[in-house]
């Protein structure tokens, strides 16, 4: 399987003679969001910490449109089209919400992204409208919103970057079920742009729901995968024994 991103045989861990990942292998193609289920400590956050490059592949490699990327420096990830939104807030809380939506729009002007000055207040304004409750919050710290907000904040900074590929790892940990609501919205408005989406969820029936192709993790493994309508048959029941849920 082809894809805008590519995982092959990848093993990773943060110590030399453990690995928590063991020779993974996926694929996230573009305009798609992709599943990525499992119990916890399966290795789902060392997945996507690898692919960003904040912890370095043992083996295997990693391509991102077919460029190698498997060592890949972390500040270089919004000017190769990557975008991570972590489990933790990646947010600086005492730098403004106007700050925090205008320091990865300067990232693109002053990288090799092509992004003019023009084309970024152009994105900032389009970010607001598509977000219109920060519009009131401008000027507040990032720290001061409520966690229903920053993490609105979040998606908001990936909706003015417009990354081709997205990496979310567990967005609705936390959030009241409206606003957890308002969180999956934002990742199909995503997806129907095109962007690549890696989605890593708790909520396995959103999970199953929303993606178009599904990988179940275990210690570091991919145990199965397949299509939604897959995990609607024999997969379904395997899985649910794998992670004791139902979905």
């Amino acid at each position: 399987m082809t894809g805008l991103l590519r995982m092959e045989s990848v093993t990773a861990g943060y110590a030399a003679d453990i690995d928590i990942l063991r020779k993974l292998t996926l694929s996230v193609p573009a305009g798609q969001i992709t599943g990525l289920i499992g119990l916890n400590g399966a290795g789902k956050s060392t997945l996507m910490k690898t692919i960003c490059g904040f912890l370095r592949a043992k083996a295997g490699t990693i391509t991102f449109d077919g460029a190698d990327i498997t060592a890949i420096e972390p500040h270089t990830l919004v000017s190769r089209g990557i975008w991570y939104i972590p489990q933790e807030s990646s947010l600086f809380p005492y730098l403004s919400v106007e700050h925090n939506l205008r320091l990865p729009l300067e990232t693109l002007v002053r990288g090799s992204a092509g992004l003019g000055r023009a084309a970024a207040e152009q994105r900032f304004d389009e970010v607001l409208t598509e977000f219109p409750a920060l519009r009131a919050k401008l000027k507040s710290q990032a720290g001061d919103l409520s966690g229903g907000q920053q993490k609105m904040l979040e998606f908001a900074k990936a909706h003015a970057v417009r990354p081709r590929l997205c990496l979310i790892d567990e967005p609705s940990i936390g959030l009241a079920p409206k606003i957890a609501g308002e969180v999956y919205r934002w990742i199909d408005v995503f997806s129907g742009t095109g962007m690549g989406i890696l989605l890593v969820d708790h909520n396995v029936r959103r999970v199953v729901k929303m993606a178009g192709y599904i990988y179940v993790l275990s210690l570091g493994e991919i145990s199965a995968e397949g299509r939604r309508t897959d995990f609607e048959g024999d997969l379904h029941e395997q899985v649910k024994a794998w992670l004791g849920v139902n979905f």
